[in-house]
């Protein structure tokens, strides 16, 4: 008998394969077709699909301008002209940070969208920018030649066929599935933050008046925080984030259990008193992570497929998108001026990184009581107020000089700290336990 071989699957060759339909891939994938090159985006889900992460900030808008899909994201949205914190341990209990009191005035609103129209915009838009688009794909492997000229990428289609795709660059937009970061083993779990999250649409909740209707409100619990998001077709997402310990107490049903922790927080509980949840309860464990390198040999990684701290800020979308424009930016230079590539790769790489890092302070703080007091009292001294404002906006990427101001807020967080060492130091001592990594109980489950 003759030896059996493996019959050779069909090859074809592009310039940039991109892993991921999400609004990074999508991002990436036209604005690299419209500079000409050839581009094939692969999505194993099919648009439109259900995703979390409805809340954009106003530094999104410019970059919809820019794709040329503003008219379309504003026919889907609900405009937000700010963000609303909510606090059970401080007098005043509530408190709106409006955008349009940003230190860079151009930028006063934002939107929030259903994130199945949202990115089914943004995938449709690449496709007409001339990115070959397949959806209902898996990417199955990856290999790189040892040269880095090119990349085999073997796919599967739902019917079972396969093909393999030559491609001189590969960019990872696979979001939380980290398809090169989990096979190259760069992916970390973030030692200075962890968090899971439960989450759900309703109707009939309680939305502010006005122009506040539209608001993301955040409401602070002893095990967390929880988010509220009203959508333009009247459904609310409503999150909790918690800390891995207090998922480990479940002992009940997914349901039973999220519907308890609403019930932790009077003031959401108030604005929820008439809704109906229209949707399965989902959670998600491990949801701080972030990756050793952002690129390497032929691939770069961008948006949730490097990193992801924590939606408070509502910054994935932005940041996911902004990765879209340095990636187009950066393939490009590798593949048609290659003596410039070192400098461009150093360029994305700082851009990748500084994202993350410049949200990621507040982030690790959020939950400390001194920073929840300067929340719900802000001062504009030394125009803090509106450099964190700023910053809220997603405004980091541009010329507003907020840095300094920034610097200014750290300093007098600390020294408000020190001025109540008792709560700091129990302060600590919580948040230890907080971001303990052990195993999460149930996460995913039903």
């Amino acid at each position: 008998m003759q030896p059996h071989s493996r019959k050779p699957l069909p090859q074809m060759s592009v310039d940039a394969l991109i892993i991921g339909g999400g609004p990074a891939g999508s991002t990436a994938a036209a604005l690299l077709a419209e500079r000409g090159l050839q581009v094939i985006l692969i999505e194993k889900s099919r648009h439109p699909r259900f995703h979390i992460g409805e809340s954009l900030l106003p530094a999104n808008l410019p970059l919809l301008d820019r794709l040329g899909v503003a008219d379309e994201v504003r026919a889907i949205a609900m405009e937000k002209w700010g963000a609303e914190f909510v606090s059970p341990w401080h007098a005043q209990k509530s408190q709106t940070y409006a955008f349009a009191d940003a230190w860079n005035k151009s930028m006063p609103m934002a939107y929030q969208v259903r994130r199945s129209e949202f990115d089914h915009i943004l995938i449709r838009n690449a496709a007409r920018k001339g990115a070959q688009v397949m959806e209902g794909c898996a990417v199955r492997d990856v290999q790189f030649a040892a040269d880095a000229q090119r990349a085999i990428v073997n796919v599967a289609h739902e019917d079972g066929s396969q093909v393999e795709w030559s491609a001189r660059y590969v960019i990872d937009a696979s979001g939380r599935d980290t398809f090169l970061a989990s096979r190259l083993k760069l992916k970390r779990r973030n030692p200075r933050h962890n968090s899971a999250a439960l989450y759900a649409h309703f109707t009939g909740a309680q939305w502010h008046a006005g122009k506040d209707q539209g608001n993301i409100s955040i409401f602070w619990f002893d095990h967390g925080w929880f988010w509220f998001i009203p959508l333009a077709d009247g459904t609310t997402s409503v999150g909790a984030v918690v800390w891995p310990y207090y998922l480990r107490t479940r002992d009940k049903s997914l349901d039973r259990f999220f519907s308890d922790t609403i019930a932790m927080s009077p003031e959401l509980s108030e604005r929820l008193k008439a809704a109906t949840r229209v949707s399965e309860v989902e959670a998600t464990g491990n949801f701080s992570y972030s990756s050793e390198r952002t690129h390497g040999a032929g691939y770069l990684l961008i948006g949730d497929a490097y990193a992801f701290i924590d939606p408070v800020f509502s910054s994935g979308v932005m940041l996911a998108m902004q990765g879209g424009f340095i990636a187009a930016e950066t393939v490009e230079t590798c593949l048609r001026q290659p003596s410039r590539a070192k400098q461009a790769l150093l360029r994305f790489d700082r851009a990748i990184r500084f994202g993350p890092h410049a949200f990621s302070w507040f982030i690790y703080r959020v939950n400390h009581p001194t920073m929840r007091d300067m929340f719900m009292g802000p001062r504009n001294i030394w125009r803090v107020k509106e450099a964190l404002l700023s910053m809220l906006a997603g405004d980091i990427f541009g010329s507003t000089p907020i840095w300094n101001a920034l610097r200014r807020f750290k300093v007098i967080f600390y020294l408000s700290a020190l001025h109540r060492p008792g709560r700091t130091w129990r302060a600590a001592r919580q948040r230890r336990r907080q971001i303990c990594t052990q195993p999460l109980k149930g996460a995913g489950d039903r």
